[in-house]
Formats: structure tokens, sequence, C-alpha cells
């Protein structure tokens, strides 16, 4: 096997991971109107979530995953709840600024409690699996198995439930879904508290694929952000399509430039597809 498919695996991986936040980033972009930066820093607080139950109670991974989930959820709804909220009448422009600052408290809250070391999971060792020189290993076959259930349960709730189709209609006119006596609130509010878990899950297998630090999900924003731009706003498959195509495309740039600059890779990335085509692969034109 030539050393290629190594690095196309690993780019399979690495989408697999973003295609998570990226669903959420773009989701909620739709429904709230204004593209939230703290989705990043929703990565770093599940993956420490999900640390402290791992190494200070003893949780298995598994455990300490659906525990990261329920915090980062509930802490993405309060987020909502306290610092949006209010501001739902304002442009996008000042909401986006305040998402940035949102991330930059709550980073910041993250270095004050754990610091600034890298740490991992305390997970058991395992031999990877190795075919014809191509090595997988278990924790990233895991990781793409949990990420395309999870994402063919969100289309299907978006698709299937009442809450679903209700997301929808107010993502594509909040002022109709409102006359028409939706909740558009609590739409928000359950749409945020979901995306919080699909990124703070996200943040779980980034720290097993990777280590563990406060700048985790920060290091991450761009590539999901060009994701969602790839994709298409609003479309939870052009998301995964868009986290898988950057996430492979990054991953096979460090066979010529260092792995230091690959995140160009999602600036280049989302520079062509907002020349060539604004709306992304499988995003509406309005």
């Amino acid at each position: 096997m030539p050393p290629i498919a190594q690095y196309l695996f690993n780019g399979l991986v690495t989408g697999g991971i973003l295609a998570l936040p990226a669903v959420a980033f773009s989701v909620l972009w739709k429904l709230l109107r204004f593209p939230n930066f703290a989705v990043s820093t929703y990565l770093t607080i599940g993956a420490f979530a999900a640390f402290a139950v791992n190494h200070g109670a003893g949780w298995r991974i598994a455990w300490a995953w659906l525990f990261a989930l329920a915090v980062t959820g509930t802490i993405a709804w309060a987020v909502d709840r306290v610092a949006f909220r209010p501001m739902r009448d304002r442009r996008p422009f000042a909401l986006a600024i305040a998402s940035i600052g949102v991330s930059f408290v709550l980073e910041n809250a993250i270095r004050f409690i754990w610091g600034n070391d890298y740490r991992s999971y305390d997970v058991p060792v395992t031999r990877a699996l190795v075919w014809h020189g191509l090595r997988v290993g278990r924790e990233q076959l895991a990781i793409l198995g949990v990420t395309v259930a999870l994402l063919g349960l969100v289309q299907i709730f978006l698709d299937r439930t009442r809450l679903g189709i209700a997301m929808r209609a107010t993502a594509d006119n909040p002022f109709l879904a409102r006359v028409k006596g939706l909740p558009t609130e609590r739409i928000a509010g359950l749409a945020t508290l979901g995306g919080g878990a699909l990124a703070g899950g996200a943040g779980v297998f980034l720290g097993l694929d990777t280590t563990i630090d406060p700048l985790l999900g920060t290091g991450l924003i761009i590539a999901v952000f060009a994701a969602a731009i790839l994709g298409g706003i609003g479309s939870a498959p052009g998301a995964l399509l868009g986290a898988l195509v950057v996430g492979i495309a990054e991953e096979m740039s460090t066979l010529a430039i260092p792995p230091t600059y690959k995140s160009a890779v999602g600036f280049a990335i989302m520079l062509v597809v907002l020349l060539v085509r604004p709306h992304g692969l499988l995003g509406s034109r309005a």
C-alpha cells in the first residue's frame, strides 16, 4: 500500500472529526443568522469535561464522552440564553464579535482551571491494525463509526421529526415561523444545546486522536469555518461533505508543505469557494 493511502485515511478521520462541529456551526448559522465562533471552544470544553471524569472519577471513555455531550450542550444553551438571546435583534456582525468574546472568556476559564499543559485520556493501549502497510487505529475506526451514526441521526431528526421540521422552517423564514405560532426562542435554545453537544463530542474525538490542551478547538476553527462554507450554510450533508474535503486536503497538503502550515489550506478553500460558488456545494442560492 503506497504511503499516500495513509494520508488519505488520516484525512478521512480528520474530516470525520471536523464534520460534527461543522454541522453544528452551519446549522446554527442558518438558524440564528450569525457565525457562532464559540463553537470552537465547545470542542475544548467537551474534551476537558471528558478528561475530568475519565481521570478524576475513573470513568471509561465511552461514558466520559456521553458526559461531555451533556456538559457541553448545557453550557452552549446557557451561553445562548445569557449572551446571545438579549442581542437577537442586533446585526450579525455584532453577534459574531460577541461570540468571539465568549470564546475568549471560556478559553481562559479552562486555562485557569487546568493550566496550559498537554494532557491525554486514560484509555487502554491497543495495537493498530495493519493492512498492506496501512495503519488503522481502533480509536480511529470508532471515531468514524460514531460520527457516521450521529450525523445519520441528525439528518433523520431534521427531516422526520416535528421539532426538526420546525427548526428548518424557522431557519428559512423566522418571521413567518413566529406568525404561525412556532416557539422560535425555544427552538433556538434546543438547537444550540444540540449543536454544543455535537461540538463537545468532537472535542473528545480530537483529544483521542491527538492531545488535549486549552487551544484544542481554537486551532480547528478555520477548518470548521471552511467546511461549513464549502458545504453550504445550513446544509448538514453539505457540512459533512465539506469537512471530508477539508480534512483530506489538509492531510494531503503535508506531502508538499510542513504540517505547521496546513491550516492555510482552509483559507485557500474558503477563498476559492467564495469566488467561484459562494452558496457552497450543496447550499441554496437564497
